[in-house]
């Protein structure tokens, strides 16, 4: 076998996902770094985060599970259960999404708005850009919806990589949100 008929360790869309998700990484120890040091320096406004984002980090650790179980069933040959899951983790993102903003919400009935102290602003933009990640992962199970509705239903290893940089995506902004939700409770 020449090393041209090689193939790469891993696929270069992969690569690049797991690139992405690195500098994600440090752009959200950063913040979460910066929080530290603000708030050690005082004027930090202590309150109870809503329980609302108690609520929201349920729905997207179920969304995980329910995405998963769509791509085992797409692997298996299971259309109904591809595509009932997907549908469900697409409802459950929405719903996450629609927590968050309750939270900002009840943050803000509480006195604690972006433009206030330290602290709030803080907890507004992390939750922020992460809500912003998760934006984009519902733009990609809207594609991953519209593939599964209007193409046919065929099991190939194109679709397959798809699926996977999907999963991939998904669990890694709610393994963010787990981190990120109990970075909060900690620090309180």
């Amino acid at each position: 076998m020449s090393s041209q008929d090689k193939k790469p360790a891993i696929q270069p869309v992969k690569f690049a996902l797991w690139a992405g998700f690195a500098s994600i990484i440090m752009m959200f120890v950063s913040l979460t770094s910066a929080y530290v040091v603000r708030q050690s320096a005082g004027n930090w406004l202590e309150f109870k985060l809503p329980s609302v984002f108690l609520y929201s980090s349920f729905v997207i650790l179920l969304s995980s599970v329910t995405l998963h179980m769509s791509y085992a069933g797409f692997k298996k040959g299971n259309e109904i259960s591809y595509k009932l899951f997907l549908v469900a983790t697409m409802a459950l993102a929405l719903m996450f999404i629609m927590f968050q903003y309750q939270g900002w919400t009840e943050m803000r009935h509480i006195g604690v708005d972006l433009n206030g102290n330290p602290s709030g602003s803080f907890v507004y933009v992390i939750s922020g850009l992460h809500a912003a990640h998760v934006l984009g992962g519902i733009g990609i199970l809207v594609v991953a919806l519209m593939q599964a509705f209007s193409l046919k239903y065929e099991v190939t290893p194109r679709r397959i990589l798809r699926f996977q940089l999907t999963t991939q995506y998904w669990h890694f902004v709610d393994i963010l949100w787990i981190y990120l939700f109990i970075f909060f409770l900690i620090q309180r």
